[in-house]
């Protein structure tokens, strides 16, 4: 049974091609959004539109998606820039590049985190579905960086629990428009689905309760270098928290970022990177700490801003 999606087309979005504003509204890859779109399956106002029509602000996208088998296959892939920072026989510690998904789901047909370590020689075999089996934690898709893997069931069990406990030190760093006022602080605000727009996230007063503390690393003349620190983990936090500030992330049309500058510092994705990640080894008990360098596309941006 097929099932029909109604998406308004945020201002941050207005202006851009059909397939590359479908693909990150709704989270998938662009070339299945383009397969939509050339497949008749979106209108915008109540007209089928091409994946070369650009998006109206304001207007309403209805999509409809064909009916799907839940069988989510893990696809080999080596992609430039992924990296095994670390493993063992209990964990795996990668570096994550930007347009890789944390693991398969109905829509992406992209190259995801099993599925490159699959092509590296690693196969995760822990408890859950064949598709998340190891994920203990998710970067989106358009974000860089560290994320941990469960290889063996014990680790699996346990790392979980140290991530619900807040036992997990995560940081982060992105940029935003403008300069945040104070410098540093705290966002404690719950976090819930946007309610008109069925792949966003907002602050919402039934939401989770979700808390981001920030401080600022340096100043630039259209934007600011913050490290974050997550306290809980919820979908999106960093990228809604500094929406709601009135700071986006440079890059993130989808939360109301500056096209404009976004094209003018080259990213089509969120300037944000997970930065550092402790926690103590579910095995040996031992503390360990991994760190990951800033990927050229976002040096580039930020030498701009500089600039």
């Amino acid at each position: 049974m097929s099932e029909q999606k109604l998406l308004p087309v945020p201002s941050g979005l207005a202006g851009d091609r059909a397939d590359a504003g479908l693909a990150r509204l709704m989270g998938i890859s662009r070339s299945a959004a383009a397969e939509l779109l050339t497949d008749g399956h979106v209108l915008q106002n109540g007209k089928v539109i091409s994946k070369s029509d650009r998006l109206i602000d304001g207007a309403v996208l209805e999509v409809t998606f064909p009916e799907v088998v839940n069988n989510l296959e893990i696809v080999p892939s080596l992609v430039e820039g992924f990296k095994i920072v670390y493993q063992d026989e209990d964990i795996i510690v990668v570096d994550k590049p930007a347009g890789v998904a944390a693991h398969p789901s109905v829509g992406w047909d992209g190259p995801t985190v099993p599925g490159c370590l699959l092509a590296l020689g690693v196969q995760i075999a822990t408890s859950g579905a064949q598709e998340r089996q190891g994920i203990v934690q998710r970067l989106d898709v358009g974000t860089s960086g560290l994320m941990t893997l469960a290889k063996s069931e014990l680790a699996y069990s346990r790392l979980k629990q140290a991530f619900r406990d807040r036992k997990v030190h995560k940081v982060y760093h992105a940029v935003i428009q403008g300069l945040a006022d104070p410098l540093a602080g705290t966002f404690d605000a719950p976090i819930g689905r946007h309610p008109k727009a069925e792949f966003k996230f907002a602050v919402m007063n039934d939401g989770k309760h979700s808390v981001t503390h920030y401080k600022t690393l340096e100043a630039m003349k259209a934007a600011s270098l913050v490290e974050i620190v997550l306290e809980t983990g919820r979908t999106h936090q960093i990228r809604v928290h500094f929406s709601a500030f009135r700071h986006p992330l440079v890059g993130d049309t989808m939360y109301g970022a500056d096209p404009t500058l976004a094209a003018r510092v080259g990213l089509d994705r969120q300037w944000l990177h997970a930065m550092r990640l402790s926690f103590e080894h579910p095995t040996t008990g031992e503390p360990v700490e991994f760190s990951s360098e800033y990927p050229a596309e976002l040096l580039h941006a930020l030498e701009v801003l500089r600039g």
